[in-house]
């Protein structure tokens, strides 16, 4: 979570009309306990996965209103000076309960228990339930895809297509969570401690007077971890031949094996499958096709 900002008022605005009608009623300090769970699990899946705990312990314990939040809330001409005062010094007064995260959990069991005053556990649902609820849907989906690989290493390069930056650095944690071997997305490599990866792009090999001279060169710069990206132009007639004539003229020399190749287009099953084939036959078993 960014720590230039304060995110005590991601809350839906019913909270804090609710949270006010407690504290006009005198309810503010009745302890209730919320049970956090899901009816079903996606896709048919079987089980899903919790994750997300973390950021909401830390959204939880930055809780605090300030000087600009209470005027704004001032401004909507809804809410007691009592109330306001109470929230310019609050405080999270509860306790919270929960699975650690990349547990495997079912459909109507509690996945968190928040045990607080009656307006404390109001003012965190919304937060709760975002945290939760995105990254453990991206822990499952990403652990059906590990298990369907079958021990094929399984990266997340899903910052390209999330919706903001925190679903794509969350996005990248839970990924690792659920299984994922590593990620594309940088930052969350830096912050949460993820195995980066990462080759080239289409603009590069468009960026050189041929395919070939592109392979050579990426291979020149990165002999021990090569892998080239071959359906930039033709799969089967261009990016594979020259993928094999670069580990036979520039790898081999060196002393070292092209560890693979990358498909990001076409159908995957028959162009993998087919380059398998050239590859063997190059006598590249060992090389790997990223798909």
């Amino acid at each position: 979570m960014r720590h230039d900002i304060n995110y005590t008022m991601l809350f839906d605005f019913y909270e804090l009309t609710m949270g006010n009608g407690y504290f006009q009623t005198g309810l503010k300090d009745r302890v209730c306990y919320f049970d956090v769970f899901f009816r079903r699990v996606p896709d048919r899946g079987g089980f899903a996965i919790a994750a997300g705990l973390e950021q909401l312990v830390d959204y939880i314990r930055d809780l605090h209103f300030d000087e600009e939040d209470i005027a704004y809330l001032r401004s909507k001409n809804l809410f007691g000076e009592d109330f306001l005062d109470y929230l310019l010094h609050f405080r999270f007064r509860g306790d919270m309960y929960a699975m650690p995260e990349g547990t495997i959990m079912y459909p109507n069991e509690p996945i968190i228990t928040v045990v607080a005053p009656l307006v404390d556990a109001q003012l965190i649902e919304t937060a709760l339930l975002l945290q939760v609820n995105h990254q453990s849907l991206i822990a499952t989906k990403t652990n059906r895809i590990v298990r369907a690989a079958g021990g094929r290493p399984v990266s997340d390069f899903g910052a390209r297509r999330a919706h903001n930056v925190d679903a794509a650095v969350y996005g990248a944690r839970a990924a690792y969570i659920g299984g994922a071997s590593g990620t594309a997305t940088v930052l969350a490599g830096k912050m949460f401690g993820i195995p980066i990866s990462g080759t080239m792009a289409h603009s590069w090999v468009m960026s050189f007077e041929n395919e070939y001279q592109a392979f050579r060169a990426y291979a020149e710069s990165y002999p021990d971890s090569t892998v080239l990206l071959v359906d930039t132009y033709d799969v089967l007639k261009s990016g594979v031949p020259n993928a094999i004539r670069t580990a036979r003229e520039v790898l081999a020399p060196l002393g070292k094996r092209l560890k693979g190749i990358r498909l990001d287009s076409g159908d995957l099953a028959y162009l993998s499958k087919e380059a398998r084939k050239m590859l063997d036959e190059a006598g590249l078993e060992d090389c790997i096709i990223v798909a």
